[in-house]
């Protein structure tokens, strides 16, 4: 589905990813390398690793998924979809200057990063501020 939707002219495509079994099977890594795509996968699987998408798939959970009475695997198909149109194309983010995600893809130039990724020596604290290992030992 990405594939299709990838808009014309769009190189240098990265595909990040943990390391689970269904990114690192033949049949995918093979078709990420037929459309040229540059495959990055977490160094040992720690989801901190992976915090943006991580981040991604749990505002998906957390503000569709887990609201949906009788969640089964027929009503997950139709609506997994629905929540994805929604959160790409009619969610604005704070973290891109309360654009789409698919707007903000379709920009040109670089895009004021917002976010924040911290280093793995640091670890959050409940009064939300980054205390380094260092100074806690």
């Amino acid at each position: 589905m990405a594939f299709k939707q990838k808009p014309k002219g769009i190189l240098n495509l990265i595909h990040h990813s943990d390391r689970g079994v269904q990114y690192c099977s033949k049949d995918y890594v093979k078709l990420l390398l037929k459309e040229k795509i540059q495959i990055s996968m977490t160094e040992d699987g720690d989801p901190l690793d992976n915090s943006i998408a991580e981040r991604v798939n749990g505002i998906l959970k957390d503000e569709w998924i887990y609201n949906v009475d009788d969640l089964d695997a027929k009503k997950a198909k139709s609506y997994i979809p629905l929540i994805i149109n929604i959160y790409n194309d009619k969610r604005p983010h704070l973290s891109i200057d309360m654009l789409t995600p698919n707007q903000a893809h379709q920009m040109q130039g670089n895009l004021t990063r917002r976010w924040k990724n911290y280093p793995q020596k640091n670890r959050f604290v409940s009064d939300e501020r980054y205390v380094s290992e260092e100074l806690s030992t």
